[in-house]
């Protein structure tokens, strides 16, 4: 699977090019906030969220910003991954 890096967003897309899965992390005053988590139905179950969050987080500390979250599914996943420090 080609994970696709953007500056405030990881992304998945499928043959046709259609995002399949995404992570965005808008960033303001040095804080990236994980808000929105997507994984298509067909690779759910599969650690694809999980995959996407992680990336997420490790370019959000080497931009050199610190990390927040708003999206359910990173919230949760941060509660399970101490390792990395969230601010909000």
């Amino acid at each position: 699977m080609k994970y696709i890096t953007e500056t405030n967003r990881i992304y998945v897309t499928d043959t046709a090019g259609e995002i399949i899965a995404e992570v965005t992390f808008p960033t303001k005053a040095g804080i990236s906030t994980i808000d929105h988590t997507f994984v298509d139905k067909s690779l759910r179950g599969q650690g694809v969220a999980g995959e996407l969050v992680k990336r997420a987080a490790e370019k959000i500390l080497a931009d050199g910003n610190k990390i927040a979250a708003t999206c359910p599914y990173a919230i949760s996943w941060f509660q399970r991954h101490s390792e990395y420090p969230v601010v909000i």
